[in-house]
């Protein structure tokens, strides 16, 4: 062997930026041997072992230990396996480092007692499943063991909120008030009546669904309104009742008569609910939908034009 092309231990080290320590440590476990002695005694190092000495440095650098490395040395598995497992376990860790942040800056943003920073710690740091088990068990409260609206049962259960994989502070805020939320027992009993309601819609012979195009009307209609400043008791919003109850009257195939509005009411009244809206405007924030307007000015201003105009023109 050419004794030029071999370097000392403290020349290896100064090539390769590894401290002459940490290669008599990886020389004393096997991970980089010397390629021989001098007479003197003193350890050598070839090319080849320079090569190993820096691919060990870089996965040292990585993260990834020791018993891995030499595994990967012996050829006992593969640089591109242990790649793609380092690599899975740093999502998880990129993750998790983000929920902390997300946490960190919602407690400073809110000025969070330790009470409600633990609390949010442990919300997102939950599992995807534990975390839908939290509207899972609201929706099985409110809707459970009565015959409700179907859609809006399936409407529940498929419209789960899902954290990214980078939340905002927003993010997290929105999940501690969605869970809040579901839990307050006086929203859940009002859930629960509108449920119930449905349920005896439905034994009424009313399947028509969910009645999305119905509500977009009525906000439409009741927003112009809004916007001119029309008073829910004037000539001009019975017009508009008149319009509304006629739509009502053909969605559920019913006559278009003084019951007719007072059954809008008495829907009105079951329905119109804040916190409803509320629920959905914080799964849009926690799922980056766009933001849902409120309708409750809507419907309130449709109530007292009902309550103003209850007979038909």
């Amino acid at each position: 062997m050419d004794d030029e092309n071999l370097l000392a231990i403290g020349a290896l080290a100064e090539r390769t930026g590894v401290s002459v320590k940490t290669i008599r440590f990886y020389s004393d476990k096997g991970i980089v041997p010397p390629t021989c002695h001098s007479p003197a005694g003193y350890r050598l190092y070839d090319i080849a072992a320079l090569a190993r000495l820096e691919l060990v440095r870089t996965l040292r650098e990585l993260d990834i230990d020791l018993a891995t490395i030499r595994r990967v040395l012996d050829r006992e598995t593969s640089l591109t396996e242990v790649a793609e497992a380092h690599a899975a376990a740093l999502d998880v860790q990129v993750r998790v480092l983000r929920l902390r942040r997300a946490v960190l800056q919602a407690v400073a943003a809110r000025g969070s007692n330790p009470q409600e920073m633990n609390l949010m710690h442990k919300l997102v740091n939950l599992s995807e499943a534990e975390r839908h088990r939290f509207i899972h068990d609201f929706i099985d409260n409110t809707f459970g063991g009565v015959d409700a609206n179907p859609a809006m049962v399936e409407l529940l259960r498929s419209s789960m909120p899902e954290l990214p994989e980078d939340p905002t502070p927003e993010h997290v805020e929105a999940w501690l008030e969605l869970v809040e939320l579901v839990q307050d027992n006086d929203f859940r009993t009002a859930v629960r009546r509108m449920s119930e309601y449905q349920a005896k819609e439905r034994a009424e012979g009313d399947t028509t669904g969910l009645h999305h195009q119905l509500t977009e009307t009525v906000r439409a209609e009741v927003g112009r309104a809004l916007a001119a400043d029309i008073a829910p008791e004037s000539a001009s919003a019975a017009d508009i009742v008149d319009t509304l109850t006629a739509r009502y009257a053909d969605t559920f195939g019913r006559t278009d008569d003084d019951r007719l509005r007072r059954w809008v009411l008495e829907r009105l009244a079951v329905a119109n609910d804040s916190r409803v809206t509320r629920y959905w405007q914080l799964v849009a924030t926690i799922n980056g939908w766009p933001p849902l307007p409120d309708l409750e000015p809507v419907f309130t201003w449709f109530g007292r034009a009902l309550h103003a105009h209850p007979g038909k023109r």
